[in-house]
């Protein structure tokens, strides 16, 4: 058995989806029946499909922790090449924050909250407990690995892992932000003002959550060269949590549309806005 099906092994009895890595730090390639994924992808992907096949096709969800997969005969041509392994970080309840030189190590420093460290060849692996969308390039020599995205396994790493924070998230929709200067992508008509006829069952007074708002809008208009996206994801994130104990309905809705409005103002798309104001409101559910 070769070091690397071992490793798998090991990390499999874990509870972690693995997989080989061919050179280069890339998983092995389709095979014919799934080339330019023919086959319709494998259940686990953005698009649900029919895939059956019992090579380790389709990257990431190819990834099992199947003992009888990663030894069976399908996959012993890729142990036999493989050079190192990977693990998929959504499948095992994780996202990794991908470091890829000093600089964003030292800005890690400096932002996230303390976890498990893994040292890379040029950086570190910042690896939390929970899931989220992937993503490339959400800051200089960053990217979050998660949901649909292997990382390449190098070693437990130190540190006690903590939860997925708000901050890392939010990295996420900061990428699909853009800058005002390049003109608006859309432009919502003008919105419903937030009061207690559509927040009936608040226990907040007008003036308190009318405050609050404007202190949120606030610091997402500060953010006027890049960063709209992921303050306005933030504002409605606390703002959802000032009402967690209220019996509702809050008008909630009339604040987010207001949040929209204001991030898209900034340059954030419609769309992203809409997306980011969802899930903070969502996330303190």
């Amino acid at each position: 058995m070769s070091t690397h099906l071992s490793t798998a092994l090991d990390l499999a009895t874990r509870g972690v989806p693995v997989l080989p890595l061919r050179a280069g730090k890339v998983p092995f390639g389709n095979c014919p029946a799934c080339r330019d994924n023919a086959c319709g992808g494998r259940p686990n992907m953005k698009t649900p499909g029919p895939c059956t096949c019992p090579r380790p096709c389709h990257a990431w969800a190819a990834a099992t922790t199947d003992p009888a997969t990663l030894t069976g005969r399908p996959w012993a041509t890729a142990w036999a090449q493989a050079q190192a392994v990977a693990y998929h970080p959504g499948g095992a309840g994780l996202t990794v924050v991908d470091l890829d030189d000093t600089d964003a190590v030292a800005w890690a420093h400096r932002t996230l909250p303390t976890t498990r460290i893994v040292l890379t060849t040029r950086g570190e692996h910042w690896i939390y407990r929970g899931v989220m969308q992937s993503a490339n390039a959400v800051r200089p020599d960053v990217d979050v690995k998660s949901a649909m995205q292997y990382a390449r396994w190098l070693g437990p790493g130190t540190g006690s892992m903590s939860v997925l924070p708000d901050v890392v998230r939010g990295l996420v929709v900061k990428e699909e932000t853009n800058s005002p200067r390049g003109g608006l992508v859309s432009s919502p008509p003008d919105r419903a003002a937030w009061d207690h006829r559509v927040a009936t069952g608040c226990r907040h007074t007008e003036r308190y959550v009318r405050t609050g708002l404007e202190r949120g809008l606030a610091l997402v208009r500060a953010r006027r060269e890049s960063g709209a996206g992921s303050q306005v994801f933030g504002v409605a994130q606390f703002i959802a949590k000032q009402h967690a104990d209220c019996p509702g309905p809050c008008g909630l809705d009339v604040l987010g549309q207001q949040l929209i409005t204001t991030a898209v103002s900034m340059g954030v798309p419609e769309p992203y806005a809409a997306r980011a104001v969802s899930n903070g409101l969502a996330g303190a559910a």
